[in-house]
């Protein structure tokens, strides 16, 4: 599947609904939707974003996900039943973050706080730091898991998958996302070929 600039610029502004489910365990939670998540429905669909990718080399999940095409609902079963969801700080499409305003990701804040009192996951892994350090107003924030929770979950951030985070590779990702996925008993061990990324 592919799309016209005309046709996802036709999703601006359109939201994506969570995919969330029972026996919540590790929540993954995006700046916002782009246009082709919008377009398609599915969390990290654009097929330069290297989310579902780190996530299978990670061993966070068995199988490939083909999420350009958007998910199938065998696909968005399987990922609930793995204990996984997914959501976003702002639930409004744009073509790049930065067209978010602060105070959005502010509001995405109690949104997501919300979402984490309403499905109760171990863990929950924001992809981005800088959205983060907007949104909870902690400017001098780190990557990695932080020393606050979020409503009793243990909070983590993440790199952000995009394809325009250049610097980051689907072996630093996957490094990365291991670290939640083993605090939340999504996997029992980092890859050792992960150890060193």
């Amino acid at each position: 599947m592919g799309f016209t600039r005309a046709e996802l610029s036709s999703f601006q502004d359109a939201s994506v609904p969570d995919l969330i489910g029972n026996g919540l365990k590790l929540l993954f939670v995006g700046i916002n939707p782009g246009l082709w998540t919008a377009a398609t429905q599915t969390h990290f669909a654009h097929p330069g974003n290297r989310f579902w990718p780190a996530l299978r080399l990670a061993g966070i999940i068995d199988r490939d996900v083909n999420r350009a095409n958007g998910m199938t609902d065998q696909d968005r079963a399987y990922v609930v039943t793995r204990g996984l969801g997914n959501t976003n700080l702002v639930n409004r499409a744009t073509a790049r973050a930065d067209e978010l305003s602060a105070a959005e990701l502010r509001q995405g804040r109690t949104r997501l706080e919300q979402t984490v009192q309403r499905y109760r996951p171990r863990v929950v892994a924001i992809a981005g730091i800088t959205a983060y350090r907007t949104a909870f107003g902690l400017r001098t924030a780190t990557p990695g898991e932080q020393p606050a929770d979020i409503g009793g979950a243990r909070l983590w951030v993440v790199p952000n998958p995009s394809g325009l985070n250049a610097h980051e590779t689907i072996a630093t990702l996957a490094a990365a996302y291991a670290q939640p996925a083993l605090a939340a008993g999504v996997i029992d061990l980092v890859p050792a070929e992960l150890a060193d990324s």
